[in-house]
């Protein structure tokens, strides 16, 4: 037997050995992370942080499940997270400015949207109708609106479902919904506070968390509607190896307990989760 053959074989298999050790002893994270970056070493994400419970603000701190989601996708991805806080409408302008790397604000998924960007769902979820206490105006369905006035977040998909109401009440000859149009959604459940709306079009998740919060002042009217609606995590058109990285940390993150854990904090129900 030529024992320096089989030395130099028990090398080699040693090597190959070791080469497969230290590579399965790398994180998963640190070998899924996007080459192109705003800024090397992070991900740079957009927000408008005026939905809750997914991204708002609390004593100048940014909180949500959003937030403390896409910390767990950057701490996946071996990044540190860079957030940055903007309105609403110019996220999908900045994506495609290149001046953030994804954008994780909860934006509902539609066909518009979907010609700009490209989109990673993460959560489906539903909408809801938010009275004052006691649903003095007598609003069971979104066939009672007729005549109204509903208060939306502007460019939310509610304001979408509340121009639909009102062209239905325009064409069945019923009085006009009045929609109140405004910044944040904090700003519309303080219309229906004050009395300036009878109404709030929100999600479910941000429609129980002002009913959980303030159970003596609104309430749910009516049934849950548009149920099937998806939000995502959007990055550019194209751009397959940030959306397979985002695609990748986000099953690390479901697999780890982290995204169910998120949904209990933050009143979520089950129901929403894609990951089943």
């Amino acid at each position: 037997m030529n024992l320096v053959r089989v030395r130099r074989s028990a090398g080699a298999v040693g090597i190959v050995a070791l080469a497969l050790f230290l590579c399965l002893s790398l994180p998963a994270a640190a070998q899924q992370a996007p080459k192109e970056l705003i800024q090397p070493g992070t991900l740079t994400y957009g927000t408008a942080a005026t939905f809750a419970p997914f991204e708002y603000q609390d004593n100048g701190s940014l909180v949500g499940f959003d937030i403390e989601f896409g910390a767990a996708i950057t701490k996946a991805l071996n990044l540190q997270p860079n957030v940055v806080n903007m309105d609403f409408n110019g996220l999908i302008p900045a994506l495609q400015g290149k001046r953030i790397d994804i954008i994780n604000s909860a934006m509902y998924i539609n066909p518009k949207r979907a010609e700009q960007v490209d989109f990673i769902p993460y959560m489906r979820i539903g909408n809801e109708l938010v009275v004052r206490k006691g649903n003095p105006k007598d609003i069971h369905s979104r066939t009672d609106l007729c005549g109204k006035t509903a208060a939306v977040t502007l460019g939310a998909i509610e304001e979408i479902y509340a121009r639909e109401d009102s062209k239905r009440c325009q064409d069945a000859g019923k009085g006009v919904l009045t929609i109140l149009t405004l910044p944040t959604a904090q700003d519309s459940i303080i219309a229906v506070r004050s009395g300036r709306a009878e109404v709030f079009y929100d999600s479910t998740p941000g429609a129980t968390k002002a009913v959980n919060e303030l159970p003596d002042v609104f309430e749910i009217a009516g049934p849950q509607f548009e149920t099937k609606t998806q939000i995502g995590i959007a990055v550019r058109k194209g751009d397959t190896a940030m959306k397979q990285a985002i695609e990748r940390a986000i099953q690390t993150v479901v697999r780890d307990g982290t995204y169910n854990n998120l949904l209990k904090k933050y009143h979520l129900p089950e129901s929403g989760s894609l990951y089943k």
